[in-house]
């Protein structure tokens, strides 16, 4: 079994997501990572959610999420060509000193932002793929992190290729 990245065109009516997730739970799918919001078509939203699965239930999950009213278009982009990216915010101890200057140097080394400083504490912006985010959020645990908050993957298809109803 391997992660498959599924993306999902719906209409962005209450109760969409629900019905969406209710399918992965009911064929007892854990979602790993799931995100949702507007797209570039009005009145869709797009679903990105990470199972992992075997190719063969993949293909089967598909074919009853295209049966759901309010899906517009279903695509396992995992074997296409296609750039993914999470979003992270990530509070961490670092009290003034040798602690805070660490943690800011290994925020300067992953590209991750300071968006937030208080008398103990840091908050960082990361953005990357899944790999880069844990490695940070590895390093980090040292100083002690406080609460972390991550977007889930987002993903799509490198170049003309597109997940869309205009296909």
């Amino acid at each position: 079994m391997k992660p498959h990245t599924i993306s999902i065109l719906v209409e962005n009516r209450p109760g969409v997501l629900s019905r969406v997730a209710g399918l992965f739970t009911r064929r007892g799918f854990n979602i790993e990572s799931l995100a949702v919001g507007t797209c570039e078509e009005p009145g869709m939203s797009r679903i990105t959610a990470v199972v992992i699965a075997d190719d063969e239930i993949i293909e089967q999950v598909k074919k009853q999420l295209n049966k759901l009213i309010n899906v517009i278009k279903v695509s396992d982009i995992t074997y296409i060509d296609h750039v993914a990216r999470e979003i992270a915010l990530i509070k961490v101890s670092a009290e003034p000193g040798t602690s805070r200057a660490e943690v800011m140097q290994l925020a300067d080394n992953f590209r991750a932002r300071i968006i937030d400083v208080g008398t103990r504490t840091v908050v960082l912006e990361v953005t990357g793929d899944t790999v880069k985010i844990d490695a940070l959020e590895k390093l980090l645990h040292q100083y002690g992190i406080k609460e972390l908050v991550r977007t889930g993957k987002i993903a799509m298809p490198r170049g003309s290729k597109t997940v869309s109803p205009r296909k």
